[in-house]
Parts: C-alpha cells; structure tokens; sequence
C-alpha cells in the first residue's frame, strides 16, 4: 500500500544547522541528530521570545495517522520551552453537554491570546478523520464539517491568528511496526487505544477519508503540510525547522546574566532533620 499523497505546499528545504546532512533516504547518525535538535531547539527559545515580544497568536496543528510521530516531535517541540508560552492541547472525547453544541466551540477557549503559541495533538479535524470513519456524526455533519471548517480558519487570520497545519504521513509497514513495538512494550501499551486498532483495521477507509479533507480544507490561507514520517527523526528535524521558518523572527536573546551574590548567614540554623519527612534512598 502506498504511503499517503505529498501535499502540494512543499516547504522549501535549507541548509542543515549542524554540519553535513546525510543524502536523502539514509538513516540519521543520532549523533547527528541530537545536534541538530539542540540547535533547533535553540531556535525555538528565540521564537518563543519573538512571540511574546510581538505579542503574536500561534496556532499549530498536528494531524496524522495513530502512530505517525505527532506526538514524538511536540514532546521535542515543547522540551526546551515555556509551558506558560507554549502549551498542548490534546482533547479527550467530548461530554454528552459538548456534542450539543456548535462543533468548533469546545476548540474555542483553547484558541491563544496575544504572546502564546498552542499545539494541538489532533484538532478539529477529528470530525473529517476518525468521527468520520467510525460513524460518531451523521452525513450531515460531517458535510458541513468540509463547508464550514475553511471559513473558520479563514476567520482565525483575519484575527490575527498565525495558523500553520501538519499532516504526518507513514506507510502501513512502518505503522504496523510501530504498533507491534507498542504492543510489546509495557511503557506504551497506553497508546493503543481501540480507535488505533480500528486505525489499523481500517487502512483505507482513512485513507479515503484523508483525501476527502484535504481536497475541502487544503486552502490558500492555511495549507496543510505533509512530513513524510517514516524515518522518525528525519520527520521531527524536517518539521520543526519548518515550523522555525514559517514564522521569521529575530534573536531577542538577552545580555548575558550575572548571579547576585547569595545573602550573608546571619544566625540561620536549619530545623532537625528529624522534624522532616523524607524520601527513602532506595538507589
């Protein structure tokens, strides 16, 4: 089975950070790799001023199928940054009270203010992907999902909203390895959901459902922009230097600091150590 169909928005591609970048399709030295995330995320600091300095409004979402690495490049995303700056949203099934009201609602309050840049693990666009498949809305909900939706986002910048879209692409082998490893590993069993095994039970209705969304939502404004993800690093250094690049920014980074000198012992006696509950030593 073929992998998913290449967005025609192509970033354009630029010059690694970090020394030489390996030819296309051969396996990233992690080596390599860490020191190109190091100095992404470097960048990434320097963007998070830029944003509160300039008061911006960031919105990134993050789309893809169950085990596409979406996950993987927001935890590298967010590793070096401000939670109060940039924060995830990662909804969980709508209440019984939320199913009741405009779709895009419950998305609303979580839209940032000016200074804040918000990822979404999975986004609005749950209604065109898995409500879809698995039959959680009606045709006509979903139809005036695809009517609806490039008017939302259209409304989102003309308020100002940088809005910026990721579709993480993989192939059915790499996804089914990876659901294996999942399978087998105790620390991410928790990611196998039943809608993941449904995922991979039904390859090609999502398959189909991803083409329908993209020829509704792929729009001028907001583009979506397919990372090709089977090679896991190549896909959070490719995406992460693109995000960097869709908002141009500059170095706001501040004079160097110089620590205060720690206030003189003036009689402070520290309480018993048997007045204090502590952790064991157990290493």
């Amino acid at each position: 089975m073929s992998k998913d169909k290449k967005s025609q928005h192509t970033p354009k591609s630029k010059k690694g950070t970090g020394g030489a970048s390996p030819s296309p399709g051969e396996n990233l030295k992690r080596k390599f790799y860490e020191k190109e995330l190091r100095n992404l995320q470097i960048e990434l600091v320097k963007l998070q001023e830029w944003i509160k300095h300039k008061g911006l409004r960031v919105v990134v979402l993050f789309e893809g199928r169950d085990a596409a690495g979406k996950g993987g490049v927001i935890k590298r995303i967010t590793q070096t940054l401000n939670p109060r700056i940039c924060r995830v949203v990662a909804l969980a099934t709508p209440t019984e009270r939320e199913k009741t009201q405009w779709y895009f609602q419950r998305y609303a309050p979580h839209l940032p203010a000016a200074g804040e840049m918000v990822l979404f693990d999975r986004s609005w666009y749950n209604r065109a992907g898995v409500e879809r498949v698995m039959g959680f809305c009606t045709d006509e909900e979903y139809h005036e999902f695809l009517r609806s939706c490039p008017e939302f986002e259209r409304m989102l910048i003309r308020s100002g909203i940088i809005l910026i879209k990721y579709w993480f692409s993989v192939s059915d082998e790499e996804q089914e390895r990876r659901f294996q490893g999942r399978l087998h590993d105790w620390t991410k069993r928790w990611k196998l959901s039943p809608m993941d095994l449904q995922s991979r039970a039904r390859w090609v209705d999502y398959s189909r459902a991803k083409d329908e969304m993209f020829k509704y939502t792929d729009i001028k404004q907001a583009p979506w922009y397919v990372v090709e993800a089977d090679d896991k690093r190549r896909a959070r250094l490719n995406c992460i230097h693109h995000l960097l690049s869709m908002i141009p920014h500059k170095d706001l980074t501040p004079e160097k600091l110089k620590l205060p000198r720690r206030q003189p012992d003036t009689g402070y006696e520290r309480p018993p150590i048997t007045d204090q509950t502590f952790v064991p030593e157990v290493y």
